[in-house]
C-alpha cells in the first residue's frame, strides 16, 4: 500500500497542482471562509446564555483569542509542511495515518458537507426575501427527508459553485476574491450604520450607561463559567474554518511565508470585523428582551425574530427595507462562504486519495488542474444533506470532534519540535509553548464543559469520527489485496 501510495504522491505532483494563490488570495479564503451566516444570528444565541452587553462581547473575544491561538500554531505546521491536504497532513505526519483519515472522513461525512449544506440553505433561506417562489410551502418528501423552494435553492447554489472550481483554480479564486471583498464591506456597512449613523438612544442608554448596565448584576459563578463555556459554541462556530487555507496549501506561492501570513491576517480581520459588527447591534438594541414582544426594542437581541439580529438592527433603521438589505449582505456573505469550503473541501479529499485511504478517482486532476471527483463528491453529499435536512444536527453533534481535532493539531507542534527538531521551521509559532499550550488547555476545557452542558449532542460527534477507523481498515485491505 505505501508504494502504490508513494506512486500515487508522484505522479499528481508531475501533473500539477500549480500555485495559483498569492497572499491577498490566500487571507480572502481564510476569511472568506469563516464569515458565512453566523455573525447575522449567532449573537442571540449568546445573549441568551451570559444576559448582558460586556459578556457577549467577552464571548466574542474569548473565541477570537482561541482562534487566533489555533491560527498561530497551525502557521508553524504549514510553514514547515506546505503540503496539500494541510490539517490532514499535519495529522497524519505527526499521529499515524489513522487519525488523519479519522479526521478527513469526519471532515467529509460532516463538517465541510454539512456546514456547506447550512450556508447553501441560509444563502436561500434569504433569497427568498428577494425571489418568493424558494419560499414556497411546496414539499416533496418523505418527513424530513425531500425538497423545498428552500433546498432546491441551496442544491442549485452548491451545483453552480462546484461548477465554477471544476473549471480551474482562476476562476474560483476570482469568486473567492470578489465575494470576499463584498462581504467584508458588508459587514463595515453595517458597523458605520449601527455606530455612527443611525444609534438608537435607547438601545445605548441601556447597554452602556453604566457598569452594572454593561456587566449585569448575574454573579460569577460555577454555573455561569458553564453557560458562557456554552455560549462560545456559537462564537467558535461562526470562527471556524479558518484553517481551510492549509488544505490547498500546495498551491499557495511562497507558502512558508504566505501560509502563516494568510492564517494570522484573515483570523484577526474577522475577528475584529466581528466585534465591531456587535457593538454595531448593541447600539440598535438592548441584549435582554422579552420573547414575542410585539416591537424590536422589547425583544432585543435575544429574542430577535428567528434570531436573525443583524436584519432587527437593520429593521430598526429602515423599516420593512431592513429586512431586504439584510437578506441581500447574508447572500453575498454565504455564497462567498460556499465557495471557500468547496474549494478547499475537495483538496483533502484529493490528499487522502493520493495515499490510498480513498477511492483512487479522488486523486485524479481534470485538464483544468483540479481535483475534480473530489469536487463532485463533495458536492453530491452536501446535497444529500441538503435533501435529508439532518445537516444541522450533525454539526451540532461534530462540533466536539472538531474541537479535538484542533487540539490534536496544535498538539502536533509539540510532538514535532521533539520528533523532528532540526526540520526547517521558517515560521516559528509566535509566543512558544505558551500560546500552544493556551489553546490546549482553553479547547480542553471547551469539550469538558460541553461533556457537562451538551453531552447529548458530544457523544454522538466522538462516534462519527470513531466510525472512520473501521472505513479506514477496509480502504488498508482493498489497497492490500490491490497491490
Amino acid at each position: 500500500m505505501a508504494e502504490t501510495a508513494a506512486k500515487l504522491r508522484k505522479s499528481t505532483i508531475q501533473e500539477g497542482l500549480k500555485p495559483g494563490l498569492s497572499l491577498f488570495d490566500s487571507v480572502t479564503i481564510v476569511a472568506g471562509s469563516m464569515i458565512g451566516s453566523g455573525i447575522f444570528i449567532v449573537s442571540a444565541d449568546i445573549a441568551r446564555h451570559v444576559g448582558s452587553p460586556g459578556a457577549l462581547l467577552a464571548v466574542w473575544v474569548a473565541s477570537g483569542l482561541m482562534t487566533i491561538a489555533g491560527a498561530l500554531s497551525y502557521g508553524e505546521l504549514a510553514a514547515m509542511m506546505p503540503e496539500v491536504g494541510g490539517q490532514y497532513v499535519y495529522l497524519r505526519e505527526a499521529y499515524g495515518s489513522l487519525l488523519g483519515f479519522m479526521f478527513g472522513w469526519t471532515l467529509l461525512l460532516v463538517v465541510q458537507t454539512g456546514t456547506l449544506a447550512a450556508v447553501a440553505v441560509a444563502f436561500a433561506k434569504f433569497a427568498g426575501v428577494m425571489w418568493p417562489a424558494l419560499s414556497s410551502q411546496l414539499w416533496f418528501g418523505v418527513g424530513s427527508v425531500g425538497l423545498s423552494g428552500e433546498r432546491v435553492g441551496a442544491i442549485a447554489v452548491i451545483a453552480l459553485l462546484t461548477w465554477t472550481n471544476l473549471r480551474g483554480l482562476d476562476l474560483g479564486k476570482l469568486v473567492q476574491n470578489v465575494f470576499t471583498s463584498a462581504k467584508v464591506l458588508s459587514l463595515l456597512f453595517i458597523i458605520v450604520v449601527g455606530c455612527l449613523l443611525a444609534r438608537n438612544a435607547e438601545a445605548v442608554r441601556a447597554n452602556f450607561s453604566g457598569v452594572r448596565a454593561f456587566f449585569g448584576e448575574r454573579p460569577v459563578s460555577l454555573s455561569y463559567a458553564a453557560a458562557f463555556g456554552a455560549a462560545m459554541v456559537g462564537g467558535l462556530f461562526s470562527l471556524d474554518a479558518w484553517a481551510n487555507v492549509t488544505f490547498a496549501a500546495s498551491e499557495v506561492k511562497n507558502p512558508r511565508r504566505n501560509l502563516p501570513l494568510a492564517l494570522v491576517l484573515g483570523t484577526g480581520m474577522v475577528l475584529l470585523l466581528y466585534l465591531l459588527t456587535n457593538v454595531a447591534y448593541l447600539c440598535e438594541l438592548p441584549v435582554r428582551g422579552v420573547p414575542n414582544a410585539p416591537d424590536l426594542l422589547s425583544r432585543g437581541i435575544a429574542y430577535a425574530t428567528s434570531d436573525r439580529v443583524a436584519a432587527a438592527a437593520m429593521e430598526r433603521v429602515w423599516a420593512g427595507t431592513g429586512v431586504v438589505i439584510t437578506a441581500v449582505l447574508v447572500m453575498i456573505s454565504t455564497f462567498g462562504c460556499a465557495n471557500g469550503m468547496i474549494l478547499t473541501g475537495a483538496r483533502v479529499i484529493y490528499a487522502m486519495a493520493r495515499d490510498g485511504a480513498f477511492l483512487p478517482a479522488g486523486a485524479r486532476l481534470n485538464a483544468a488542474r483540479v481535483p475534480a471527483f473530489a469536487l463532485i463528491i463533495q458536492g453530491v453529499w452536501a446535497s444529500a444533506l441538503t435533501i435529508s435536512g439532518s445537516y444541522s444536527e450533525l454539526l451540532d453533534y461534530v462540533m466536539f470532534a472538531q474541537l479535538l481535532f484542533y487540539v490534536f493539531t496544535v498538539a502536533a507542534v509539540f510532538v514535532f519540535r521533539i520528533k523532528r527538531p532540526d526540520a526547517p521551521r521558517p515560521y516559528r509559532v509566535f509566543g512558544y509553548p505558551l500560546v500552544p499550550a493556551a489553546y490546549i488547555v482553553a479547547a480542553t476545557a471547551m469539550m469538558v464543559d460541553l461533556l457537562i452542558v451538551k453531552p447529548h449532542y458530544t457523544w454522538p460527534g466522538l462516534l462519527i469520527a470513531l466510525s472512520g477507523a473501521p472505513v479506514y481498515a477496509l480502504f488498508v485491505r482493498g489497497r492490500a489485496r490491490a497491490d
